[in-house]
């Protein structure tokens, strides 16, 4: 029997700065842990000021964690300590597993004058936190568009729709990402599994994740769903745009500084003293 997931909380995504001066808006947190397990955090670094975004991120440590970045519009230029150099453009997805270590920057650019995007961080367990750093770079012409459902249209970044998988694979978190477009006044339900974390974030548009209540959310409003074996949701008459992401939990301890997340505090001390001393990178991972 399906068991449609409630909502259990809506935020809406706050200012601040980060980077070199980077100003954006985060959906969620530090101070929301563990409540998004396995997910650490959200920002949405969308803007149309370049004054806001061109200072970037310059180079930086991480361990532990795994960091997803989403663009919709211009791109970001990365390169990092491995020698890997490119560019995440419009459409595109970059999945990077820091692993055991990485040092890279981020560097957003307009094109055409725009630029924004999304970075989500996804926690390791303890087994992982270790292993080898790599990256999963998905191309736009690489992510399947379906429509499971007359007016509605998914990107399948991760996971599946109607039998179509998105090309982010080998996972630890086993996560859906899906960016869902929803036309004028549309009805839509798509299965979840049960015990895992699921989340939306609006994009665009006003809709409603809850059939009895009806909260009308737009814009940098978050939803935090309840447990059960799917989601609902309705567009109202301007459309409704959202991603939609889920994952396994990793129910462990999180010690979190900066751009390193660990168990211990411990952990944490050796992987700063590490980066202080020039040993972090480890070429054997």
């Amino acid at each position: 029997m399906t068991r449609v997931r409630g909502v259990e909380r809506i935020l809406s995504a706050y200012a601040t700065l980060e980077g070199a001066g980077v100003r954006l808006h985060r959906a969620f947190g530090y101070y929301e842990v563990p409540q998004f397990d396995p997910f650490l955090m959200l920002d949405d670094f969308r803007s149309p000021r370049t004054e806001d975004y061109l200072a970037g991120f310059p180079s930086h440590p991480h361990r532990g964690i795994e960091t997803v970045t989403y663009m919709l519009n211009g791109c970001v230029e990365h390169a990092d300590s491995m020698g890997n150099a490119g560019s995440v453009n419009a459409g595109d997805v970059q999945w990077m597993t820091a692993g055991s270590g990485i040092i890279h920057s981020e560097m957003p650019k307009p094109v055409n004058g725009r630029m924004g995007g999304f970075q989500l961080w996804v926690n390791l367990p303890r087994a992982n936190k270790m292993m080898a750093p790599r990256y999963q770079e998905i191309v736009s012409s690489d992510i399947p568009t379906v429509s499971p459902h007359p007016g509605v249209t998914i990107n399948v970044i991760s996971g599946q729709v109607d039998g179509i998988k998105g090309p982010v694979k080998d996972i630890v978190a086993d996560p859906q990402y899906l960016d869902v477009t929803l036309g004028p006044d549309t009805v839509f339900s798509h299965p979840v599994k049960e015990g895992y974390t699921a989340l939306a974030y609006v994009i665009s548009g006003e809709g409603t994740f809850d059939a009895e209540e009806g909260y009308r959310i737009s814009n940098r409003d978050l939803i935090l769903f309840n447990d059960g074996s799917s989601f609902w949701v309705r567009s109202f008459d301007k459309g409704f745009r959202f991603l939609f992401i889920a994952g396994k939990p990793i129910r462990e301890p999180v010690a979190w500084r900066g751009p390193i997340v660990m168990n211990t505090r411990e952990e944490l001390q050796q992987a700063f003293k590490e980066y202080d001393e020039g040993t972090f990178i480890k070429t054997n991972a």
